[in-house]
C-alpha cells in the first residue's frame, strides 16, 4: 500500500457498510435525482425526492475501501416529509422526460471532503425501502492528484429508462428517446446504479485499498473543463464509458498529446458520439443528452440543417462518417462484440505489463473476458502492441478475438486498454449479481499495479496550477 496522500488518510477513517441499500425500491417506491452530476468543495448540490411513504431519510456516504467496509458516513440521516412530485410525460417529438420537482434537500460540500464517488442514500419510512442518488465530489482547485479517475455519467443516463424512455429500444415504451435528461431518477431496473457498483466500484475499491493518489471526475466535467486532464500523471477511465461528446474526445487526445498517460480499464469506450444541451425547464447547461442514432441517425438536426460545417457533430458511431474518428485511434482498441464470457489470453508475457504476474505467453486469466469486448484494428496508432489476444466465439459460431493493448505516444506517455468490460471484477471481490462471471484475479491486480507504477515513474512534467 502506498503512503502519504489524501486517499490513504481518508481510508484510515472509520468505515461502514450502512451505505448499502438492503431492501431496494425496485418499483419506484422511493427515488430521486441530483441537481448536478458532480460538485466541488465549497459548492452546493440539491437532491429531489419522490416517495410513496409519508416520510424518508437522506444520508450521504463516500465510497472507497475503508478496511473493506466500502464507504464512510459523511452526514447523519436527515428525516424529511414527503411532498407530491409530478411524473412528466415524454416530449412527443424527442421522447425527453424531465422532472421539475420541488422541496429539494440542499447540501453544501465542506472544504475538507475528499474527492470521490458519493451516494445519497434514500430510505422510505416506514417501509425501509431504499435507493441511491449518485454524484461525484471533485477535488479542490488547488489539489491535483497523480491520477484522475473518470466515471461514466453519460452512459448511466443513456440506459436509464425512468418514465419509460432511454436511448434504447429494448427498455423504452413506444420507441426510444432521442433526448434524455439528468433531471430524473435512475430507474432501479435499468441498471445505471449497477453500472457504478458493478463496473466502476470494484476499481474504486482497488485504487483506494492500494493507496493511489486519486481524484475523481465525470465525463460531463471532462466536457466542460477539458484542461483538468492535463494536471495529472494519468487519466483512468473506468467502467462502461460508451457515450462521448466531441469535446470529451478532444480533451483526451489533447492530454495524450501533452504526455498524459491514459488508462482504459473498461471496454466499448467512446462508441457513440452525443451532444449535450441545456435543460429546457431551468436552462442549466449540459443536463440533456441528444443522440439520434441507428435508424434515426439521418433525423439528427445537424445533418438536416443545410450546414455541412457541423456534420462532424452527428450523433452516430465515432468510427462512421461523417465523424470518422475510430475509437482505437485514441484507445488502441474499439468495440467488436457482445455478449462474451471467456478468458483473457496472454500474447506477450515478456512485456513489462506482465512483470511479477508469473504469467507466460498463452496463459489465461480466467473469467475476465466479457461481456462487451474490444479489439485493435488498422486505425490504431502504429506503435500499438497487442499484450493479450483472447479468442471467443460469436453467437453464429464464427471466431473472433479481443485484445489488450498498449501504445507509446510521441510525447513520451502511453495508452493502455484492457479491451474487456469485466476487468474491474478482477480487481476486487465486491459481490454483486454480475460477479459469478469473473473472479478476482491476482494477475489482473498486478497488471494494473504495473501500469499505474509505470505512469508514476514516467510522468510528464505537469503544469501545477
Amino acid at each position: 500500500m502506498l503512503r502519504g496522500n489524501g486517499i490513504t488518510d481518508e481510508n484510515a477513517q472509520k468505515g461502514t457498510d450502512q451505505w448499502n441499500v438492503f431492501a431496494r425500491a425496485l418499483n419506484g417506491e422511493i427515488e430521486g435525482y441530483a441537481s448536478r452530476t458532480s460538485v466541488a468543495p465549497g459548492e452546493s448540490i440539491r437532491f429531489f425526492v419522490k416517495a410513496a411513504d409519508p416520510h424518508y431519510t437522506i444520508e450521504v456516504f463516500r465510497m472507497g475501501w475503508y478496511g473493506g467496509a466500502g464507504g464512510r458516513r459523511m452526514t447523519e440521516a436527515v428525516e424529511r416529509t414527503t411532498v407530491p412530485q409530478p411524473v412528466p410525460q415524454p416530449d412527443p417529438l424527442t421522447g425527453l422526460i424531465e422532472c421539475d420537482w420541488s422541496d429539494p434537500w440542499e447540501l453544501a460540500i465542506p472544504d475538507d471532503w475528499t474527492s470521490g464517488v458519493y451516494l445519497a442514500k434514500l430510505t422510505a419510512l416506514p417501509s425501509r425501502l431504499g435507493s441511491w442518488i449518485i454524484f461525484v465530489v471533485r477535488a479542490r482547485a488547488d489539489r491535483h492528484a497523480r491520477f484522475l479517475v473518470q466515471t461514466s455519467a453519460t452512459t448511466y443516463e443513456a440506459y436509464n429508462n425512468w418514465g419509460g424512455k432511454s436511448l434504447y429500444e429494448f427498455n423504452s415504451s413506444g420507441g426510444r428517446a432521442f433526448k434524455v435528461s439528468f433531471n430524473r431518477p435512475y430507474a432501479r431496473k435499468s441498471g445505471p446504479a449497477d453500472f457504478l457498483l458493478g463496473y466502476e466500484y470494484p476499481a474504486v475499491r482497488f485504487l483506494e485499498r492500494e493507496g493511489y493518489d486519486v481524484a475523481y471526475t465525470t465525463d460531463i466535467d471532462t466536457h466542460e473543463n477539458p484542461q483538468e486532464l492535463l494536471a495529472h500523471d494519468a487519466v483512468i477511465d473506468i467502467g462502461h464509458d460508451e457515450y462521448w461528446t466531441w469535446q470529451m474526445r478532444d480533451a483526451f487526445e489533447t492530454a495524450r498529446d501533452g504526455g498524459v498517460n491514459l488508462v482504459f480499464l473498461g471496454a466499448n469506450t467512446c462508441y457513440w458520439q452525443i451532444r449535450l444541451e441545456s435543460s429546457p425547464l431551468n436552462g442549466e447547461r449540459d443536463r440533456v443528452i441528444a443522440a439520434w442514432k441507428e435508424s434515426a441517425a439521418q433525423l439528427d438536426p445537424v445533418l438536416t440543417d443545410g450546414d455541412p460545417s457541423n456534420d462532424h457533430l452527428a450523433t452516430t458511431l465515432w468510427r462512421n462518417a461523417p465523424v470518422s474518428r475510430p475509437e482505437d485511434s485514441l484507445a488502441g482498441t474499439m468495440f467488436t462484440y457482445t455478449p462474451v464470457s471467456g478468458d483473457v489470453v496472454v500474447a506477450d508475457s515478456s512485456h513489462w505489463v506482465f512483470s511479477g504476474t508469473g504469467l507466460r505467453t498463452g496463459d489465461a486469466i480466467p473469467g475476465l473476458l466479457g461481456y462487451e469486448v474490444d479489439r485493435t484494428t488498422a486505425t490504431a496508432p502504429a506503435s500499438t502492441v497487442v499484450l493479450a489476444r483472447s479468442p471467443f466465439s460469436r453467437s453464429d459460431g464464427s471466431s473472433d478475438e479481443a485484445d489488450m493493448t498498449l501504445y507509446t505516444t510521441k510525447a513520451g506517455g502511453f495508452v493502455f486498454a484492457t479491451g474487456t468490460l469485466y476487468w474491474a471484477f478482477g480487481l476486487d471481490d465486491y459481490n454483486l449479481a454480475l460477479r459469478p462471471y469473473a473472479p478476482v484475479s491476482a494477475a489482473a491486480q498486478q497488471i494494473t499495479r504495473n501500469v499505474l507504477q509505470h505512469a508514476m515513474t514516467h510522468p510528464r512534467r505537469r503544469a501545477m496550477h
